[in-house]
């Protein structure tokens, strides 16, 4: 039996897994949050594909990795993990990390509400925990700086020839599009046609579009497509009938079980950018589960060059688990295998 052994919190977002590593990864040694994650790819990659892809894990699985942060103002620090690498932003990790930050002392808890400072590898996110008679809740965080990098993009895909996208950023760059414009719905089309199309239209936007990201080139990559039933999830004093559902494909054929917190993001900012939404309204956002955020653009700022909005996104976490995972020696499997 290996020496190694890691142990983790089992939590999910609207059905999106988070497996928070807790004990038992490599110290990572970099000064920088984008250089720790440069150095998990290069030193360690073979414990998250252990972690996340088959036996231990699944082709839908997520992860959380806490390092030491470097920003002046974080409680913690994460790199964020799946099945094909290490994201940039996950809003739907966020607000479990918060809540488990709370609920685990690493944040004192304060009634009626926590803030927790989380360094992301987009930057800073500070999200707020519900605590009421000791006992968190619903979790809101604030967005990095997101904004809509093009509108109507073309892309040129071989199956649905060009197709028209928005391209927005929300901690991550997504190609965002009404599903029916290519004869799909996310309501009632089957899954793997859906999926079909957002890899499809990921891959299809990565060759013919060429992004720039202002602070950081390590940002700039187009890590999924969101398809929407065309809605803009207008909520009125309170009332959620009007929820815009979207199915968010990311990380080649990954689906998120949640409506995709940094996914929210980049579709407010989107929204923002074509006076579809204006600073205060909320909207609501529904995932393939069912499960809802809501979000709001709460003020004006900018990117670089873009004109950007900071967007409140709040849903719920729960907590499923504890694992302890161990690594034999002679189990030529030990570090995973995925059949997708």
């Amino acid at each position: 039996m290996s020496s190694r052994v890691i142990r983790t919190i089992e939590m999910h977002t609207g059905g999106e897994p988070t497996r928070i590593v807790v004990e038992g990864w490599p110290e990572l040694t970099a000064p920088t949050l984008l250089g720790k994650r440069r150095e998990a790819r290069e030193r360690h990659d073979h414990l998250r594909r252990a972690l996340m892809h088959e036996p231990r894990g699944h082709a839908e699985m997520y992860g959380a990795l806490l390092v030491q942060p470097d920003h002046p103002e974080a409680d913690l620090a994460v790199l964020f993990l799946h099945g094909e690498g290490y994201s940039t932003m996950c809003g739907h990790a966020t607000i479990a990390l918060a809540r488990w930050a709370v609920d685990t002392g690493r944040v004192a808890r304060v009634e009626p509400e926590t803030v927790v400072r989380l360094q992301c590898p987009c930057g800073l996110v500070v999200a707020h925990v519900e605590v009421k008679d000791g006992k968190t809740g619903r979790v809101r965080f604030d967005s990095v700086p997101s904004f809509a990098y093009q509108l109507d993009a073309i892309v040129l895909t071989q199956t649905w020839g060009p197709v028209h996208v928005d391209i927005g950023y929300g901690g991550a760059f997504y190609a965002i599009l009404d599903a029916t414009t290519i004869g799909l719905d996310v309501r009632s089309s089957a899954l793997r046609d859906i999926v079909d199309a957002g890899e499809a239209i990921a891959e299809a936007a990565k060759k013919t579009l060429r992004l720039e990201h202002p602070d950081e080139p390590d940002l700039a990559y187009i890590y999924g497509t969101i398809l929407t039933d065309g809605g803009i999830g207008a909520v009125n004093d309170g009332d959620w009938p009007g929820a815009s559902r979207n199915i968010c494909v990311f990380a080649g054929r990954q689906v998120d079980r949640s409506p995709t917190g940094s996914g929210v993001s980049a579709r407010i900012a989107v929204q923002v950018a074509r006076r579809q939404s204006k600073i205060g309204d909320v909207c609501a956002y529904e995932s393939v589960t069912g499960a809802r955020f809501t979000a709001k653009a709460l003020s004006e700022t900018r990117a670089g060059r873009h004109r950007a909005v900071i967007v409140e996104v709040a849903g719920e976490a729960h907590y499923t688990g504890e694992s302890v995972f161990r690594f034999e020696d002679d189990d030529r499997l030990k570090w995973g295998f995925d059949l997708r």
